[in-house]
């Protein structure tokens, strides 16, 4: 397969040029994206649908408990559909929470004080009660355990990665684009979890070549944050959605059609999928823009815009109160790699979602 094919093909597996009909038919269709960016993890989903989804829209579907974000794999939030956090967190909870232990034992979390965290934040927000990070941490506060010095995030953190408490409502936010949401308790907040898969790992994998493929265990190790040994148990159980092409290489033997109004230039968000999901991300950058779209020395990973599914230029916008209104500014890295008109039209599409 050549890198043109592989491009194209995974363009389709992304649904971003097969878009989905609803936003939550792209965020089931995904499983996962990553979205420590809050509004990137949003455009993200809203990008794979057809029409023109608004950011009102997609927070929607936060508040009807219908989409969580919570710290499903590496370490960093994703947004996926809440009915599958529960067998998500089954194949990579258990090996964040090892790789986060030396962190506790630095911040004081040993096994009383976090026994504590439970007690007092669940107390905290069960009835159906929702509350802000900061919510939090007054209780913690009251409860003798100082949240600064990042113990307070590590401490919610913890009750996420054991499936406790996610991020659902979404705070709103008069003259911006909302960026924050609020706890819950997950078994108050998911009404239907989804039935734990016969072997969630397998499951994880035909679910990520499904909305990722074609690729590798590899790639899927990355991506989940689970060992290699894990990825390869994983890829080696015969599932009749997917098939190996080549070897080491695994696909959908159905996809989704391609759409005829598909734009071939994309502006999509830090972070995203696309790019980020692989070991080798030169298929969609050129080795040379590589470090200019990160990750860079602070982990940031820019938005990127996208012509046929090679990265031409990235691209910037201030979420903040009173400026998400102004006109995403583009940079391009491959001079003539996209007409001017094409650019404008792909960061009009998201300027649309942005402040809908």
């Amino acid at each position: 397969m050549t890198p043109g094919m592989l491009r194209a093909e995974r363009l389709r597996s992304h649904r971003l040029t097969a878009p989905a009909r609803t936003v939550l038919d792209a965020a089931r269709h995904m499983l996962a994206v990553q979205a420590q960016e809050f509004w990137a993890g949003r455009w993200a989903i809203a990008a794979r649908t057809t029409g023109a989804p608004t950011l009102r829209a997609v927070d929607r579907l936060f508040d009807r408990g219908t989409l969580i974000r919570a710290w499903t794999q590496r370490g960093t939030l994703h947004v996926l559909p809440a009915e599958d956090l529960a067998w998500v967190l089954a194949v990579t909870g258990e090996r964040q929470l090892r790789l986060a232990a030396p962190r506790y034992r630095e911040l004081g979390l040993d096994t009383d004080v976090l026994a504590t965290v439970e007690r007092v934040l669940c107390g905290a927000l069960r009835g159906g009660n929702a509350m802000t990070r900061t919510e939090l941490f007054t209780v913690l506060e009251n409860a003798g355990i100082d949240p600064a010095g990042q113990r307070g995030l590590h401490a919610i953190q913890n009750l996420a990665l054991r499936g406790i408490l996610c991020q659902g409502p979404v705070v709103p936010r008069p003259g911006g684009a909302s960026r924050e949401q609020l706890f819950v308790l997950t078994d108050e907040h998911i009404r239907t979890p989804a039935a734990a898969p016969a072997d969630p790992a397998a499951e994880m994998f035909v679910r990520f070549i499904v909305g990722h493929g074609p690729a590798t265990a590899e790639d899927f190790a990355w991506w989940a944050g689970v060992t290699l040994g894990t990825a390869r148990a994983a890829a080696s159980v015969s599932d009749q959605r997917i098939h190996e092409t080549t070897e080491g290489v695994f696909a959908a033997r159905t996809h989704p059609r391609r759409s005829s109004r598909a734009a071939s230039v994309l502006a999509l968000g830090p972070f995203e999928e696309y790019y980020i999901s692989y070991r080798d991300r030169t298929i969609a950058c050129p080795p040379e823009h590589l470090a200019a779209v990160g990750p860079g020395k602070n982990g940031m990973v820019r938005p990127i815009l996208l012509a046929d599914g090679v990265v031409v230029g990235t691209w910037r916008h201030s979420t903040a109160v009173g400026r998400h209104t102004d006109d995403p500014v583009p940079e391009l890295l491959t001079p003539g790699g996209a007409s001017d008109a094409a650019i404008a039209a792909a960061l009009d599409r998201y300027a649309a979602f942005i402040t809908g």
